[in-house]
């Protein structure tokens, strides 16, 4: 059912997670020492992010088909959704389709749990993936 694979998925969720947790930039120019700021810039929310810019450019990557099915896991994910309604929220999203689809799933809070919601309501999950089951 799905054309995106399992791996492709659970990567962006394990990313999504990744870009959720940045928050307001306190120093704008850090030191040259990130051990001296315990590494607070991690986390901070630069403009030059390299996980946004990783997310974006996987994204950007994929085909139609799985950009699509990435927008229909997140509707399903926030339980908009049932598993039963998989073939009319996929025609949705293929209607909304864009040139944005990274920037659309990256300003919606929490898309990794949206995600990984999405692909449990099929008895999936990143579990699954990481042992090997499927």
């Amino acid at each position: 059912m799905l054309t995106i694979a399992l791996e492709h998925v659970c990567f962006l969720i394990v990313k999504a997670r990744e870009f959720d947790v940045k928050v307001e930039v306190v120093e704008p120019d850090p030191g040259s020492n990130p051990g001296d700021e315990d590494m607070r810039e991690v986390l901070e929310d630069y403009p030059d992010d390299p996980v946004q810019e990783e997310l974006t450019s996987f994204i950007d990557g994929l085909s139609y088909d799985e950009q699509v099915d990435l927008v229909t896991l997140a509707w399903l994910g926030r339980d908009d959704y049932s598993a039963e309604d998989w073939a009319e929220v996929r025609q949705q999203a293929a209607e909304a389709h864009n040139n944005r689809t990274a920037a659309y799933l990256l300003g919606m809070p929490l898309l990794g749990d949206y995600l990984e919601e999405g692909i449990s309501l099929f008895g999936l999950s990143c579990q699954d993936f990481e042992m090997g089951r499927l």
